[in-house]
């Protein structure tokens, strides 16, 4: 995969302001590991590959436990999560797919169950900036993993690639 054109170079300006709504998920409601899953999830669902890759490492960092990322795809028949990131996954999955019925009164009231107020609000606005990120990067096929020493993703221990055969 060639990148094709770098957008932080074009555009520096929308980028800074993307990065700084990024930047204040920080100090949102919503805990860093739902955050991990909501960004790799969201990701995953939109192909962003440049951005699977950085969140998985990101989430490994983190503490995150291997089984548990390999489930983010499966997380409605997988026993490892929460009600919680259950409803955080469900309000991510509706807002990154959003029917033509608009999102569902069933998933709002499941994420009602689980979140106050502020935090769906909160987590709707991780979930949109995810999907900003994604769609940039998947425009212009931003290459996973070149941004590894930069960001310190490297500390992750899965940024060696794999020896092709001869």
């Amino acid at each position: 995969m060639t990148q094709r054109l770098d957008y932080q170079q074009q555009s520096p300006e929308l980028t800074k302001k993307l990065m700084e709504l990024s930047m204040a998920e920080a100090k949102c409601a919503i805990e860093e590991s739902i955050r991990h899953l909501v960004h790799i999830r969201a990701s995953q669902l939109n192909g962003c590959a440049f951005c699977v890759d950085m969140h998985v490492k990101q989430a490994v960092i983190h503490g995150e436990r291997p089984l548990r990322l390999h489930h983010i795809a499966i997380w409605r028949e997988s026993n490892l999560f929460s009600p919680r990131e259950r409803a955080s996954l469900a309000w991510t999955e509706a807002l990154t797919q959003i029917p033509a019925q608009g999102v569902p009164d069933d998933i709002y009231e499941r994420v009602r169950g689980q979140l106050s107020e502020k935090e769906i609000s909160d987590l709707t606005f991780v979930v949109a900036a995810i999907n900003a990120w994604n769609r940039i990067n998947v425009a212009f096929r931003s290459v996973p993993g070149t941004m590894d020493k930069a960001w310190g993703l490297d500390k992750a221990g899965l940024s060696e690639p794999v020896a092709t055969a001869a």
